[in-house]
């Protein structure tokens, strides 16, 4: 017996599983059924709700647009200040056409009805005493006009019919204005029932009901028969008017789905065979949406290191001109984080102050549907610390997979470097030009040196001839030569004296350029500095009497003689004072004084200096000047070569001084140069 029961028990255990799994499987499916019946009525009731609420907000929009056309239509009345006949004919005209008006008044500036017209469509038994009181729902309305400036309406008030019957009315006063005064009023009588007549009923289906509602819920005036059903929905909306405050409310009755066992039968036959397809589809999409979504980060990371590499800086603006991204090489060439830039539209901070409104004009251009040039364009842009660097603009539209403009992407390029090579590039060409030059010049110079000295020389030979011929006795004795002859005498031999001696210095000055185009050392000696100035004294006032210039010389006593190149630093102050006197070759100037000043300067034990300074009181050197004024073939002059100051300053640096220039006050301008004491140490 022992093993038959057993083998029953088992029977009975696996029927008992199978039974447990049919019933679980039933349970299951009669869960889904009662799951899916109890969504179905949701969504259903949901769809039902949506589509009243939408109806509702509909209505509630056509009666605001048919107020507001009543409204212009109202103020037309009194368009061109009509007289009372043309007035009650086009306000009988208006209430014909708008059946939801059932009474239109017009009152002078005390409330006092002047004339009014009634729709012919619905009797009324207007108590005249009532509508004119103070308390009156017209003259409450009106008071709320006057107050806002406005039309205003009134709250809703009962109203009985000429038939014995009666509705919800409500008032709307509009005040009627001249030069900023109030002149009168016009006072239209709205029916809540006609509203809904004339501006609702048209949209109504046969399942629903309108009604105006008061903020409590107290019913006003109600349109449609609805058939009853097993569920009622309702829709509400706040139609909020000036003075007043209507709800506009409609219900709708729906009843349940029907729903059949074959239909449900088929309903989960069909829903298991879709929760088979929908988990093979999903396996598969599933795989497809890994194999995407490891493409698509490896193509995001790829693009991070791309753009993290680029040395050009990153930026792109949506249509409003916000910033919406930022590359690193960005941060780094205006210094502000990523956080600081994102969402920047108005003034972006990497923006010049003084450039911010030339900026948004061109930002505005551009957010126009100008297209830049592909080229790309320059602008100047400010790093956080202040600085401010160049950049090369490249901008493209972008366009987003739809084909659609959302933005505009920028390209950037710090071109600093760029213009401080082109800077470096043209200073050196300006440098080569200039060498260029002085070597023509040296050419020169040393063709003129050799072609000048040999008709100086004759000049300086046939001058000491004559003097020779002057001093020689004559042959034959004459007799004695008149007082006024040997005066004549005597300054022709000076006369050839000094011709001479500017021979013989013309023929120095000319070896001197030609030693120092040849870069030879020239012959220094000791020299006073009084006979440097006494040198060149003669031909300064020569020019300084023709230009109307006083000419003033100072010499510090004690002071050492100076080791130099006496030609080359006579020709030095000679150009210096020369530039100075015709500096002050101006007719406004009054009083023009030339003044030499030599002078002890800064020495130490082992080393003496002597300074020499020429000061005028012209009208200065600009600031654009002064900054090339040493610059060689640079001149403000239309005769000049501009070497004149450059070579000064060759000649003075060539003996260890220094030549420099500043304003001297009150006006004018003062060159000094300093020069070498001549020490016992040299020969």
């Amino acid at each position: 017996m022992k093993p038959h029961l057993s083998a029953l028990a088992r029977r009975w255990r696996g029927a008992w599983r199978r039974w447990s799994l049919w019933t679980a499987l039933v349970v299951l499916v009669v869960a889904m059924l009662s799951t899916l019946v109890w969504l179905a009525g949701r969504y259903e009731a949901s769809q039902v709700q949506s589509r009243l609420e939408r109806d509702t907000a509909d209505a509630a929009s056509d009666i605001r647009a048919a107020l507001t056309r009543n409204l212009q239509s109202l103020q037309a009345l009194h368009a061109g200040d009509p007289g009372q006949l043309a007035w009650e004919v086009d306000a009988a005209e208006l209430l014909r056409n708008r059946r939801e008006l059932v009474r239109i008044e017009w009152r002078d500036a005390d409330l006092r009805v002047r004339t009014h017209a009634q729709s012919p469509y619905r009797p009324v038994a207007w108590e005249v005493r009532l509508r004119e009181g103070s308390q009156s729902d017209a003259a409450i309305a009106c008071a709320t006009a006057r107050r806002l400036s406005s039309p205003a309406y009134s709250s809703s008030y009962f109203q009985p019919h000429g038939d014995g019957l009666g509705s919800e009315m409500m008032e709307l006063c509009l005040p009627l204005t001249a030069g900023g005064r109030t002149t009168g009023f016009l006072v239209a009588t709205y029916s809540l029932h006609d509203v809904l007549i004339n501006l609702v009923a048209h949209n109504l289906t046969r399942r629903q009901e309108a009604s105006f509602t008061e903020p409590d819920g107290t019913r006003l005036a109600a349109l449609g028969a609805a058939r009853r059903g097993s569920r009622m929905f309702t829709a509400q909306h706040l139609l909020d008017l000036p003075g007043t405050t209507l709800v506009l409310r409609m219900d709708s009755w729906h009843t349940a789905p029907s729903l059949f066992p074959n239909v449900l039968t088929a309903l989960v036959t069909a829903m298991s065979i879709a929760l088979v397809t929908v988990m093979v589809v999903l396996v598969r999409d599933n795989r497809r949406r890994l194999r995407a979504e490891r493409d698509l980060a490896d193509a995001l990371a790829f693009r991070k290191a791309m753009e993290d590499s680029l040395v050009t800086g990153l930026r792109a603006r949506d249509l409003q001109g916000r910033i919406t991204y930022v590359n690193p090489a960005f941060c780094a060439m205006v210094g502000f984080s990523a956080q600081e830039l994102l969402g920047q539209s108005a003034n972006a901070p990497y923006w010049p102050p003084e450039r911010v409104e030339e900026y948004r004009q061109r930002q505005a251009i551009r957010f126009a549907g100008t297209i830049p040039p592909r080229e790309g364009f320059e602008s100047e842009f400010m790093r956080k610390d202040g600085t401010r660097f160049p950049v090369l603009i490249i901008e493209a539209p972008l366009i987003n997979a739809q084909g659609q403009h959302t933005g505009w992407m920028s390209a950037f390029l710090d071109i600093s470097e760029q213009r401080r090579v082109e800077e470096l590039s043209r200073a050196s060409q300006e440098r080569l030009q200039a060498t260029a030059r002085l070597a023509t010049v040296g050419e020169m110079a040393s063709l003129l040196s050799h072609e000048l000295n040999q008709p100086l020389a004759a000049i300086s030979s046939y001058a000491t001839g004559s003097i020779n011929l002057l001093e020689a006795p004559p042959a034959e004795p004459a007799g004695p030569a008149s007082p006024a002859q040997a005066e004549q005498l005597r300054d022709l031999r000076m006369a050839l004296q000094h011709i001479a001696r500017q021979a013989e210095r013309a023929g120095k000055v000319i070896k001197s350029v030609h030693d120092f185009v040849r870069r030879r050392d020239q012959a220094r000696e000791s020299v006073p500095a009084q006979q440097l100035l006494d040198a060149i004294l003669p031909l300064v006032i020569l020019q300084a009497r023709k230009l109307g210039v006083r000419v003033h010389t100072q010499v510090e006593p004690g002071l050492p003689p100076v080791w130099c190149d006496r030609t080359m630093v006579e020709q030095v102050l000679l150009n210096l004072a020369r530039n100075a006197m015709q500096a002050m070759d101006d007719p406004a100037l009054p009083a023009r004084v030339l003044t030499l000043r030599v002078r002890h300067a800064a020495s130490n034990q082992h080393s003496a200096w002597v300074e020499f300074s020429v000061t005028d009181v012209g009208t200065g050197i600009p600031p654009e000047v002064a900054e090339r004024l040493f610059t060689p073939f640079f001149t403000t002059r239309r005769e000049g070569m501009g070497l004149g100051l450059s070579m000064c300053r060759t000649v003075i640096e060539q003996h260890g001084g220094y030549l420099g220039f500043a304003p001297h006050e009150p006006r004018g301008t003062v060159f000094t140069f300093t020069l070498p004491g001549a020490g016992e140490e040299r020969p």
